[in-house]
């Protein structure tokens, strides 16, 4: 886990107007600018082949897009994207994962204070549960007492 994370906060109109700022600057240097890029490139190579039409700030957008399309589909390292539902784990498997998963937990301090709050939930649970055991066996008592 990372130790220095930034946390970004958004307090109040001014907070808004910076965000939405810093956004259509992100647009615009990411987006528009490299869309203003390709149409400059596509009207200067129109001025040489004939019959080409030229094209405006969106149509120079679309090529920028199509151009980045192209990069993702065509690199080398592909990016895998699967879309399955995981079968059910055996036991054996479940075992695995539980002795990884404590094994991480000596490690991590979040994982650690993840575990023992689930311990106390569960001790909880169990308490309670053998509370109302209880009272339900006193009152049968008390109930079978009161009718003698």
């Amino acid at each position: 886990m990372r130790k220095n994370v930034n946390v970004i906060e958004i307090r109040g109109i001014r907070g808004l107007i910076i965000a939405g700022l810093a956004a259509i600057c992100l647009f615009a240097g990411f987006i528009v600018f490299p869309g203003w890029v390709w149409m400059n490139i596509w009207n200067f190579i129109t001025n040489f082949v004939s019959n080409m039409p030229k094209i405006g700030l969106f149509q120079g957008t679309l090529l920028w897009g199509i151009m980045i399309a192209a990069y993702f589909a065509f690199k080398k390292d592909k990016m895998v994207v699967c879309f399955k539902t995981p079968k059910g784990l055996s036991e054996d498997e479940l075992k695995e994962v539980f002795a990884n998963i404590k094994k991480q937990a000596d490690e991590d301090p979040v994982l650690q204070a993840m575990l023992k709050a689930r311990e106390t939930e569960l001790k909880l649970k169990n308490q309670e549960s053998m509370e109302e055991a209880e009272t339900s066996v006193e009152k049968e008592v008390t109930d079978s007492v009161g009718k003698n």
